[in-house]
């Protein structure tokens, strides 16, 4: 059966849904009551300071976006100013409180936009060179919200095991509630630019050529410190044990839609080989601390 096609009406009506269903979690509504910091400290402590960084980021993201593109539309600003960021913060704050909880130090978020950014920025002035960073945005964020839907679960079913249902229920599953229509808004979008054609041949090539040199896993910045916590992360969640089977899961739309052209490709092997570096990365820290 053939896909419907995604209309701007559709876009503009689910973001609408998703700031109606779910408003920003407030810090009072969730119970912090941990039976063992100990233990969870020991097995999530670092994976839940690692999100509660990259949720607090989004304030950056926003600065990225508004250098990015100038000419956003009503949808995608309502999207980015009154749900998205509104919702992330909010989940960053709350994890931070409970790392916090957990005997660690707070969050200390990455907020200088980059250079690269800034260059893109400037030239994303020109109409064609915004239809372009508009796409790689969109990639961006459904990579990004993937991987946080992937993390979410994981870490939810190791609070249940832990028997830490304040945590599990109350923390984790609203704001795992909440990611899932964040990766539709932005699959939509993407699948959408791609459908009605918006990007000439030139253009998406160059797409696929800045997405290739430019692809980072969520909250690494491009910077080593943080590629090899992200492997921790990958380690402490235990996806390292099928990296193929986890870069398919977050590279499926990418290459669906960037790369269609590439018959058989289950996922862009740059997304395997940011994941590999990351937890080589994490490995090589490991190896020489323990010198």
């Amino acid at each position: 059966m053939p896909r419907q096609p995604i209309t701007q009406r559709k876009i503009a009506e689910h973001v609408q849904r998703l700031g109606e269903l779910y408003p920003p979690i407030t810090l009072d509504s969730v119970d912090r009551t941990i039976k063992n910091p100990t233990v969870v400290a020991a097995s999530y402590g670092h994976v839940i300071d690692y999100l509660a960084r990259v949720e607090l980021e989004v304030d950056r993201n926003v600065l990225e976006l508004l250098c990015l593109l100038p000419d956003v539309d009503d949808t995608n600003k309502t999207f980015y100013a009154d749900v998205w960021q509104p919702q992330e913060i909010q989940h960053g704050l709350i994890l931070d409180r409970l790392q916090q909880d957990l005997g660690r130090t707070a969050a200390e978020p990455h907020l200088e936009v980059s250079f690269k950014i800034k260059i893109l920025g400037a030239l994303a002035n020109l109409s064609p060179i915004q239809d372009v960073a508009k796409l790689l945005y969109f990639l961006t964020g459904a990579s990004t919200e993937r991987q946080a839907v992937l993390a979410y679960n994981q870490i939810n079913g190791g609070m249940v095991e832990l028997g830490e249902s304040a945590i599990a229920e109350t923390i984790i599953t609203p704001i795992k509630q909440q990611e899932p229509g964040h990766f539709a808004f932005y699959q939509m979008s993407a699948t959408a630019m791609i459908q009605d054609g918006v990007l000439k041949p030139w253009q998406l090539y160059l797409a696929r050529v800045l997405r290739e040199k430019s692809y980072n896993l969520v909250g690494t910045n491009a910077m080593d410190r943080y590629k090899a916590d992200m492997g921790r992360v990958v380690a402490d969640l235990g996806l390292d044990a099928d990296l193929e089977g986890y870069a398919r899961e977050i590279g499926r739309l990418e290459a669906r839609l960037l790369w269609a052209n590439r018959n058989g490709m289950d996922f862009p092997p740059y997304i395997l080989k940011a994941l590999r570096e990351s937890v080589d990365l994490y490995t090589e820290r490991t190896l020489r601390e323990a010198a």
